[in-house]
């Protein structure tokens, strides 16, 4: 036999067999096209969320020496023993008691996220918690504090903000501006994570089919931008027990969902929401002394106080209650436009299909 029998024949890649087409998901009640439904995911979500964070929560209180469930006294009581209204160099949150907090609710936030990756058969990483941390948080860190110190000047430049003293000095300003850091850090992972995280994708991918009626040629936009608005309402409804807060400022609140919303985006991540959220929160309630969203903190740089007209300088609100935040906003949105690259859109399908599909990871929505 001729050796030249034995060699291989070349066969154009044109004439190779087609790989066979992904099985879809069984569709029923509990299963759709995009495999669990969104409704039961979200439900699921909740429970497990809140399971989680009263699993880590009342341990941990009880360590403390503290009740398991803090109560709360009736309002007959409340409304006869309640003190005066708190002078502006008071506080009413405290590093010591919200940084753990914040940080049992952060890894329950990421427990719930990652049960149902592994429930649902995804990546983690399409919450918006994978790739670029870096690349996309420490730019949004920069341009918080940035776009907070650009309205705290222009409060002070309309002579409607007041700095009255500076409170710190030595040590303790590194000690409170670590922890405060630290704290914020926590509260945007959890805020973002929660707000537009595992909860911002299931919802998209369950309004998918009313995009494709509404606009067929890009059915994604619509449920996303669906799910933005639905998400940030409900990101201002989490401010509405705040002490202090103001119409003006949850309307902030809800415009401030939405331009975290559009850097998740145009990005593909939650990590420049992250960092932005942790440098506007940080800026307002350490560095500048000015009440975060109605929250006076111990432990901040500056005494300052409001003056003249509520709507311009955000009044016991702080400065998201003013009017100059909403070009402030506006301005945010181009920074991201212009300041970052665009990411790819995590895929809707779970792994099952994925896996069966060509890769597409240079797939980007802008």
């Amino acid at each position: 036999m001729d050796n030249n029998e034995l060699q291989p024949v070349a066969v154009p890649e044109a004439h190779w067999p087609a790989p066979p087409p992904p099985s879809k998901p069984a569709t029923g009640i509990f299963s759709g096209r995009f495999g669990l439904r969104a409704g039961w995911g979200i439900l699921l979500f909740i429970v497990i969320f809140a399971v989680g964070n009263v699993a880590l929560t009342v341990p941990y209180r009880m360590a403390q020496g503290k009740s398991a469930f803090p109560k709360k006294r009736p309002a007959a009581q409340t409304a006869t023993t309640a003190p005066a209204p708190a002078p502006a160099s008071s506080q009413n949150i405290n590093v010591k008691q919200t940084l753990p907090g914040e940080g049992l609710g952060t890894l329950a936030v990421l427990f719930a996220g990652w049960v149902m990756s592994k429930i649902e058969g995804r990546r983690f990483r399409v919450f918006g918690v994978g790739k670029n941390r870096l690349r996309d948080f420490l730019p949004g860190a920069f341009w918080g504090l940035a776009m907070l110190s650009l309205l705290v000047g222009v409060l002070r430049a309309t002579h409607v903000l007041v700095f009255d003293e500076r409170v710190l000095t030595g040590g303790s300003i590194l000690a409170f501006g670590a922890k405060w850091m630290i704290t914020f850090a926590l509260v945007g992972v959890l805020e973002e994570s929660l707000t537009r995280g595992y909860l911002q994708y299931t919802l998209t991918r369950g309004l998918y089919g009313m995009g494709e009626k509404i606009y067929p040629k890009n059915p994604r936009a619509v449920a996303f931008w669906s799910a933005a608005v639905i998400m940030s309402c409900v990101f201002g409804a989490g401010h509405l027990g705040n002490t202090g807060e103001s119409a003006a400022g949850i309307t902030m609140v809800f415009l401030a969902g939405m331009v975290f919303s559009y850097a998740l985006w145009w990005t593909g991540s939650l990590w420049w929401a992250i960092g932005f959220h942790m440098a506007w929160d940080w800026a307002q309630s350490f560095l500048y002394g000015v009440p975060d969203s109605g929250g006076l903190s111990g432990g901040r740089l500056f005494n300052t106080h409001p003056t003249g007209n509520p709507l311009l300088s955000g009044g016991a609100t702080g400065p998201e209650g003013s009017v100059f935040v909403l070009p402030t906003m506006l301005l945010v949105i181009l920074v991201v436009r212009l300041t970052t690259k665009p990411g790819p859109q995590p895929e809707l399908e779970p792994l099952t299909v994925v896996r069966g599909l060509p890769p597409e990871n240079d797939v980007v929505i802008a």
